[in-house]
């Protein structure tokens, strides 16, 4: 390897030498630039050799150039990394928002798998799994030992395959054994439910689904309740870590009848990309409070941004992630990809939120249980090392508390906007007046 740089050296140099006779001191400034990154990647090869014959135990050649490659990418950002073909498997699966499975909501208790629910008409719910079972094997496998992360990837695999379960139940005198054949899961990118008058719509992740399933959920909302005792709807985006970026148009779209949603824009100052929105408000200018808190983060930043400028909704709870990077997406073959910050988002008032977040109209704290006191759940981008340094960085940085009470009835935020729906608080930031929108000029 450390002939091949050399030889890759020295046939830079005679280039650069004969294009130097043509372009003179600029040539010069070029030699000078290609010999010093050749003589990084001399030394590059030189450890890397020296590494696998003389480290205390013969390391994996391709876990050695994996971790190098990931040690460049993530000194640039937080967010650019190399994704092997497993990795770059997996963010398809997460971005499609369909997989084959069993369709269960899962969390880790006492090292088991515990279920959430099973999701209606699923191999799991068909098979006869309930929420509360403890899955303590899978394929005759113990769970004790694995990760979350692990089991569910064992779950999860070929449509038609099947998969058997050790199933502990409260109440059963023995361990259930359950073989199930695993199908199409789609994932619910929105969930939504009626509010007595008003219509809740909660965005969980941006998937290419996110679009069509909330247009479903509000015309599901519709349906459910007639249109003049219908109050206006809550956008909830909390807890929501971001994706893709087209589909966070899509949803700014669905609220907007014109103006500009978002911007891009990249190394080169001129280049610049807009989205802007079409004809066409899918509520009809109904009132819409947006949820945000520091879990928003990303494409959920985008819509948030896009509807509080044009002075569409009124933008409750505390500020956001502040991820105002946009991520590329390089396919690499059958080596993975390469996810690389290639651009910054602009809201249509021309504000970066990189490391400063969305800050809501109507701040709405939320109490922490006591379980979660002193713990550390308010971080943001802005706390993230390497993180990429936003223009309008504030001395208070990015982020917030990131907690959603499991219970409706202790959600402080979404209980605010309800009572700015229904008129039983007033705030002078609801409703926003559209004449007032704050939008780059």
């Amino acid at each position: 390897m450390i002939r091949k740089v050399s030889l890759l050296f020295a046939g830079a140099l005679m280039g650069a030498t004969a294009m130097s006779a043509i372009y003179g001191t600029a040539g010069s400034m070029a030699n000078a630039a290609a010999s010093d990154t050749y003589r990084q990647l001399a030394i590059f090869g030189d450890i890397f050799e020296r590494v696998r014959a003389q480290y205390v135990t013969p390391p994996e050649d391709k876990e050695l150039v994996e971790s190098a490659i990931n040690g460049m990418l993530t000194s640039l950002d937080p967010h650019s990394s190399y994704l092997n073909a497993e990795d770059a498997k997996d963010m398809r699966v997460q971005t499609k928002g369909e997989f084959g499975g069993l369709g269960i909501e899962v969390t880790m208790e006492n090292e088991l798998v515990k279920v959430i629910t099973p999701i209606d008409d699923t191999p799991a719910s068909r098979a006869g799994v309930l929420a509360g079972d403890l899955i303590s094997q899978i394929d005759g496998e113990n769970v004790r030992g694995l990760t979350l992360s692990d089991a569910v990837d064992k779950m999860r695999g070929a449509i038609d395959t099947s998969i058997e379960l050790t199933i502990l139940r409260e109440g059963a005198s023995e361990p259930i054994k359950l073989t199930i054949v695993r199908d199409i899961i789609k994932v619910k990118a929105v969930k939504y439910r009626v509010e007595n008058d008003v219509g809740y719509m909660k965005i969980t992740s941006f998937t290419e689904k996110t679009f069509d399933d909330l247009n479903s959920a509000i015309e599901e909302i519709e349906s459910e309740v007639p249109d003049d005792k219908l109050k206006g709807y809550v956008l909830d985006l909390r807890l929501n870590p971001g994706g893709l970026l087209d589909q966070a148009v899509s949803v700014s779209d669905a609220f907007l009848d014109r103006g500009e949603i978002v911007s891009t824009r990249g190394r080169d100052p001129k280049d610049i990309t807009r989205f802007d929105s079409r004809p066409g408000d899918l509520i009809g200018g109904k009132p819409l409070i947006v949820l945000v808190n520091g879990g928003s983060a990303s494409a959920s930043e985008i819509v948030a941004g896009a509807l509080q400028d044009h002075r569409r909704a009124a933008v409750v709870g505390t500020r956001s992630f502040g991820k105002g990077s946009v991520q590329t997406i390089i396919p690499l073959g059958e080596n993975g990809a390469l996810r690389l910050t290639t651009a910054l988002y602009y809201t249509p008032a021309g504000v970066s939120i990189q490391g400063k977040g969305i800050t809501p109209d109507i701040k709405v704290d939320q109490p922490l249980p006591d379980e979660l006191l002193g713990r550390d759940v308010s971080r943001g981008e802005s706390d993230l090392p390497g993180h990429i340094k936003g223009t309008e960085e504030s001395e208070e940085g990015s982020g917030s508390s990131a907690y959603v009470p499991p219970d409706p009835e202790d959600d402080l935020q979404l209980n605010y906007a309800l009572d700015l729906l229904r008129g039983e608080k007033t705030d002078p930031a609801f409703p926003p007046n559209p004449d007032q929108a704050v939008l780059q000029q």
